[in-house]
C-alpha cells in the first residue's frame, strides 16, 4: 500500500466519523466508501519480472491502441481506469537517459490524441537487452480525471528490471515506444500488468547485427 492511500483515506475516515457524530452514522456512509477506494486505489502489489530479452508493461490496464510512429517504432497505448493499480514502472533495465515534464489538456485519456496533446511526464530508458543496446521511451499521461502526475526518478539513475517509477493519481494512460529491434507480444484489447505482462521481445535478427556491429 501506497503512503498516498493511508492519507487520503484516513482523511475521510476522519470526516465520516465527523459527520457520524454531528449528522448521524448515515451520513458517515460516503465517507467511509470513499476511503475504501482510496485504500484500493492506492494498493502497490509485489510483481515478478518475467527473465529473458523482454520489455514488460510498464502499467496495469488495457492495450488500447498499437501505431507505428514516424522514427520508425511502435507505440503501444495503455488506459488505466479507475480501478487499475496505478504504480508505473519501466519496461526494461538500464540508466535514465532523460525525464522531462510537458503542460497539457486533460483530454480523456482514451482518445488518441491524448498521446499528444495531454499533460504528461516523459522517460526515456537506455539499457542492453538479449546482447541487443536499446532506448525505450515512454509516457505517463494524465487523463481527464487524472491531474497529479507523479515520478521518483531522474536522469541517470539506474534501473532494475520492472522497478517502480512513479504514479500518475485517478485514471491515465501510459505509451511505450519500441523500436524496430523489438517484437511486440501484444494485442489491441489485451489486459496488462506492469512489471510481469511481456509486452515485446528482442528480435533475433536485431541481436545478430547488434554482434555483427
Amino acid at each position: 500500500m501506497l503512503s498516498y492511500g493511508y492519507s487520503y483515506g484516513g482523511a475521510l475516515l476522519a470526516g465520516g466519523a465527523a459527520a457520524g457524530y454531528l449528522l448521524g452514522w448515515p451520513y458517515a456512509l460516503p465517507f467511509c466508501l470513499l476511503a475504501a477506494f482510496c485504500l484500493n486505489f492506492f494498493r502497490d502489489p509485489e510483481r515478478h519480472v518475467p527473465p529473458g530479452p523482454v520489455a514488460v508493461s510498464p502499467a496495469d490496464g488495457k492495450v488500447v491502441a498499437i501505431r507505428p510512429v514516424s522514427s520508425g517504432a511502435n507505440r503501444i497505448s495503455i488506459f488505466l481506469n479507475i480501478f487499475d493499480v496505478h504504480v508505473n514502472r519501466t519496461p526494461i533495465p538500464g540508466k535514465v537517459a532523460c525525464v522531462s515534464y510537458k503542460k497539457g489538456q486533460f483530454l480523456a485519456a482514451n482518445k488518441e490524441e491524448a498521446s499528444e496533446s495531454n499533460e504528461q511526464n516523459v522517460m526515456t530508458v537506455q539499457g542492453v537487452v538479449g546482447g541487443v543496446q536499446t532506448s525505450v521511451m515512454f509516457k505517463q499521461i494524465a487523463g481527464l480525471i487524472a491531474r497529479r502526475i507523479i515520478c521518483y526518478k531522474k536522469a541517470g539513475d539506474i534501473l532494475e528490471p520492472g522497478e517502480r517509477i512513479g504514479l500518475i493519481k485517478f485514471g491515465s494512460r501510459v505509451d511505450v515506444f519500441l523500436g524496430p529491434e523489438w517484437a511486440i507480444t501484444v494485442h489491441a484489447g489485451d489486459r496488462v500488468r506492469a512489471g510481469s505482462s511481456v509486452i515485446a521481445r528482442i528480435r533475433e535478427s536485431g541481436k545478430l547485427a547488434s554482434t555483427e556491429a
